[in-house]
This record gives structure tokens, C-alpha cells and sequence, in this order.
């Protein structure tokens, strides 16, 4: 879907304005409330309650006093000269592997435990994929005394273990879904099942910047931390913008975090970095932006990773946070209008970025912010000489059972030839 040249610019005008989404959760066609008639008490009390606190001085007080001395923010603009040096640019990474719990789901599920809270829910229920969301969740309950279940994909739990052992820890139970494609849709599916039968007392802590409105925009203002800092944190070491702020997308909101303070440099180029997978074909991948169409998935109008016949469809990515068949409502927007540009980056791709960057910084990414750092490289190729901000959305620790396995099978494979 193209949006011609006036109402993009006017699109997005009323986006850094604050104007989208409107009253109706759209971002221009895209986003909505598209949810069961049972859910829609809870959506409305969520909306009242965002309405109400979000932006309210003593809520912003307090998150702001928590995201300080219990999440650690800010987090650190890193120089990466020998990465820069490698690409033949300037580069800086914005460091979410350094919050507590190792990523930046922590921004979100801190902001959401402070409002359920304040809705007086008695549980909270939330999804997972890689499991950061998951451990952030846990540990923000935790923080609060809020019981928790988190719903991850049996796939998920399988390749993200050391996750799911942090989350029994904070005291979650965490509950691995059999059905459907066992990984991160699937999680959310069952998510909502577990909300649709207890609308009154649970609050369903949604991971990113998808569902029904209000959780798009929710999430983008509660991710947003990572974009102001960004920006302040460059012009402080340089001096001025960076050319290229490149982010990793699945779900979408640790991409919406960095980019929305950035929507109004005209002179910011924005990259969003999905995951090819093991090729085009569908079923090998999770580009949603690249190959998705428009379609509604998990109460949102966005695009999505669907057959002719308009049912969605499995994804693959070697990392288990982008492995999503839809995509945030205001990123279709956003590549709709032409302000970011989408790309991917397949599975071998984010493996060797994610070694030259363990090996030339000694800091160990996630897969998923791999991706970015892949996209990121190939773009600093194309444009030598630049200013290039990298969002690390969090730590590879995780990920430390499915790179043994890929290693040991690349090592085998070659002792066999």
C-alpha cells in the first residue's frame, strides 16, 4: 500500500505532532481495536487508564525514578571505532543490552506494571518470544508484587532456556504453548485466550507495538526513552545527527523507540532491519514490511505474512524475537509514506555480524539486534563516510543455545567434508 506524496507529508506532520494515532487507534489506514466484544470493557479501561497516568507528573515521576535506579537509564551511546573502521564510517551504538533484565523490553513492561497497577489488577498475563520480554515482565511483577504468566511458543522455550529459567526465578509461571506454530504468534494467541476468560482481573501486558489499540501507541511512548536519549546522547558526542539510525523489527518497538524522536530530522535516514531468514520463499522468513499485506492480525490493521487465500502464514528466523508474521501498525505507516526504509538480513548474515561485533568490541549481541548491525553494515557500504547510529536492543547471553548449535553443526558439517 503507497500513500501519495501531500498526504504523506501531511501523515507525517500529524506523527510528529503527536496527533496518530487518533481517537480510533489509526495510524492513517492502519492499526484500529479489532478485538472480541467481551475484551473491549478491559480495552476502554486500558485507554482511560493510558489517558489518565501516561503523561500524569506523578506516574512520570515515578517511572522515571524506577527506569534511574532500578532499570539503570540512561543507557550508554558506545563509540565503536574498530566496527567503524571495519565498515569505513562512524559508528555508535545505543547499548539496551545494558538495562537490567538485558534489553530494552524492560522500558515497556516497567511503564505497563506501573499502570496495571494503578487499574487495580490482581494478575497480570503477558507473551514472549525471545524471552526478554517474558524476563522483563517477570521481574517488573516481581518489583510490584503482581502475579504473573507468561505464554511463550514450546519452539521458543526450547531454543530461549536460559530465559525461561530467569522468569521461574522472578516467580512467573511460565506456561509453553503446544499448538500452532509454537512460537511467538502462537504465545500471543493463547495470551489472549487467558485474558478474554479474565477480563475484569487481569491486565495483558502486550510486548511490543502491536494489538489493539491502545497498546501501539502505549508501547511506542513507553519505548520512546530510547530514541530521546539517542539523539541527545550523539549531538553530545559529535555535535550533530547521525545519518542513519538502523534498527532491528519484528514486533517493532524497540525500531519505534529509537526512531520516533528522529521522525522530524529530515536529514536522518531510518532503517529498519527484518528478518530474511533462509530466503524469500514463504515460510522462510519474517519480513513482514518487505513481503507482508495489509490484513488484521491479533486485534490490529497492519501488514502481515499471509497466503492468497489470507491465511497467515509460519515464519522462521534464526532469532525468536523477529520470528512474527504481522508487524506494528505505525511501522506499516511509516513505510507507507516512505519515512523508513525496510530491509532484511538473513539468518548467515546476522551470525557474521554478530561475530565481528563480539569480536571487534568484545560485546556479544542478541540475534536479533545482529540484524540490525548486518543491515547497518551493508548500508555504511553503500554510503561511505557516515555517521551511523546502531540501536543494540539487547544481549546475546540468551542466545547462547542456539549459537552453540549452529556452531557445532557448522563444525561438523566441515569435519565431514
Amino acid at each position: 500500500m503507497q500513500i501519495d506524496k501531500q498526504a504523506s507529508e501531511k501523515l507525517l506532520g500529524q506523527l510528529i505532532r503527536g496527533e496518530l494515532p487518533d481517537a480510533r487507534g489509526r495510524f492513517g489506514p492502519f492499526g484500529g481495536c479489532y478485538a472480541p466484544e467481551m475484551l473491549m470493557p478491559a480495552l476502554e479501561r486500558i485507554g482511560a487508564g493510558v489517558r489518565r497516568w501516561l503523561h500524569d507528573p506523578d506516574f512520570t515521576a515515578e517511572l522515571g525514578r524506577e527506569l534511574r535506579d532500578w532499570v539503570g537509564r540512561p543507557t550508554p551511546l558506545t563509540p565503536a571505532p574498530r566496527l567503524g573502521r571495519e565498515w569505513g564510517a562512524t559508528v555508535y551504538l545505543k547499548r539496551e543490552d545494558l538495562t537490567h533484565t538485558g534489553a530494552h523490553k524492560i522500558n515497556n513492561a516497567l511503564g505497563q506494571a506501573l499502570l496495571a497497577r494503578r487499574l487495580g489488577a490482581r494478575r497480570v498475563v503477558a507473551e514472549t518470544g525471545a524471552g526478554q520480554h517474558g524476563v522483563a515482565t517477570a521481574a517488573a511483577c516481581a518489583r510490584f508484587g503482581l502475579p504473573c504468566v507468561v505464554y511463550m511458543g514450546a519452539i521458543d522455550v526450547r531454543r530461549q532456556a536460559p530465559n525461561v529459567e530467569r522468569m521461574r526465578q522472578f516467580g512467573t509461571r511460565v506456561v509453553p504453548v503446544e499448538s500452532g506454530d509454537q512460537t511467538l504468534r502462537a504465545a500471543i494467541d493463547e495470551a489472549f485466550r487467558d485474558w478474554v476468560a479474565d477480563p475484569e482481573g487481569s491486565y495483558y501486558l502486550l510486548g511490543s507495538v502491536v494489538g489493539p489499540h491502545p497498546y501501539p501507541y502505549l508501547v511506542r511512548e513507553l519505548q520512546a526513552v530510547i530514541g530521546r536519549e539517542a539523539r541527545a546522547q550523539f549531538i553530545k558526542a559529535t555535535g550533530g545527527l547521525p545519518d542513519v539510525a538502523v534498527a532491528c523489527v519484528g514486533g517493532g518497538s524497540n525500531a519505534i523507540g529509537l526512531f520516533h524522536p528522529f521522525l522530524g530530522d529530515a536529514g536522518v535516514t531510518l532503517l529498519g532491519v527484518e528478518a530474511g531468514g533462509r530466503g524469500p520463499g514463504l515460510g522462510d522468513h519474517s519480513a513482514t514490511l518487505g513481503r507482508g499485506t495489509p490484513g488484521v492480525l491479533h486485534g490490529t490493521y497492519s501488514l502481515l505474512l499471509q497466503n492468497a487465500d489470507g491465511q497467515v502464514q509460519e515464519t522462521h528466523s534464526i532469532s525468536a524475537g523477529l520470528d512474527y508474521s504481522g508487524v506494528g501498525p505505525e511501522h506499516a505507516l511509516l513505510k507507507a509514506i516512505g519515512r523508513v526504509e525496510y530491509v532484511s538480513a538473513t539468518d548467515g548474515e546476522a551470525l557474521a555480524a554478530l561475530r565481528e561485533c563480539c569480536a571487534q568490541e568484545g560485546i556479544l549481541p542478541a540475534l536479533e539486534s545482529a540484524h540490525a548491525l548486518a543491515g547497518a553494515r551493508r548500508w555504511a557500504q553503500e554510503h561511505p563516510g557516515r555517521r551511523i547510529l546502531v540501536g543494540v536492543s539487547g544481549r546475546g547471553d540468551k542466545d547462547m543455545p542456539t549459537l552453540s548449535q549452529v556452531f557445532a553443526d557448522a563444525t561438523g558439517a566441515a569435519n565431514r567434508h
